[in-house]
């Protein structure tokens, strides 16, 4: 039994709605009689390659941040990403919490930050869970397909420590910079990254996204 405090950790929330059927069916077929580990494992490399990584996917609709409408889609970006493992992991009985940070991001592709107007993508998200009794941050963002492409190894987690992202590449060249934490939440703080998504980025919402898919653009020179 988890003691009291973790509460908030495991219940459903409108965005983490691990009780509704698209989550359940995914927890019946793919984590039911496995250990908390194994099904926190087997949910990560669920969400980090089943999703492919496209940040054009950036959407202000509220519903579209929602884990069971999350899990029927093809590519998505960090942060819905970071909320169907949260809730996929509540599903299987395991404290969860979505983390958010700012970074430069050298994973990028030259159109992206163009349209986007900065390499700092400010709230980017990631997850953390609770296993054996400490919280470890793990963030199933870039898929293998992806990671080949760019020339990053792939974000390993074995539900022993924490999987974050490098900061260089396999060449040497700078990956990531975390230059901004903004803590952790029980919940998606919906409104809070729309308004900071709107301070940020006015001009990539202004008029509608862009259409777009990073795999098959040019990579940014790091």
């Amino acid at each position: 039994m988890e003691p009291s405090f973790m509460d908030e950790y495991l219940k459903p929330t409108y965005y983490l709605d691990f009780q509704s059927a698209p989550i359940q069916d995914f927890v019946s077929e793919h984590l039911r009689g496995l250990s908390e580990r194994d099904a926190a494992v087997k949910s990560y490399y669920f969400v980090r390659d089943a999703i492919g990584y496209n940040p054009y996917r950036v959407s202000v609709q509220k519903e579209h941040y929602r884990a069971s409408y999350i899990i029927g889609k093809k590519q998505n970006y960090c942060i819905p990403k970071a909320v169907l493992f949260c809730a996929l992991a509540r599903a299987a009985g395991i404290p969860s919490r979505i983390g958010l940070a700012d970074v430069i991001n050298h994973l990028s592709s030259e159109r992206f930050i163009e349209k986007l107007g900065s390499n700092v993508f400010a709230f980017h998200g990631f997850a953390e869970v609770y296993l054996d009794g400490r919280w470890l941050k793990a963030t199933p963002t870039f898929d293998l397909k992806l990671c080949k492409k760019y020339g990053v190894a792939p974000l390993e987690f074995d539900g022993n420590s924490d999987a974050m992202f490098q900061s260089f590449d396999n060449n040497g060249n700078r990956f990531m910079e975390y230059v901004k934490d903004r803590g952790t939440h029980a919940d998606l703080p919906y409104e809070e990254i729309m308004e900071g998504f709107r301070h940020f980025y006015p001009n990539f919402l202004q008029g509608g996204i862009p259409e777009g898919n990073m795999i098959d653009e040019k990579p940014a020179a790091s």
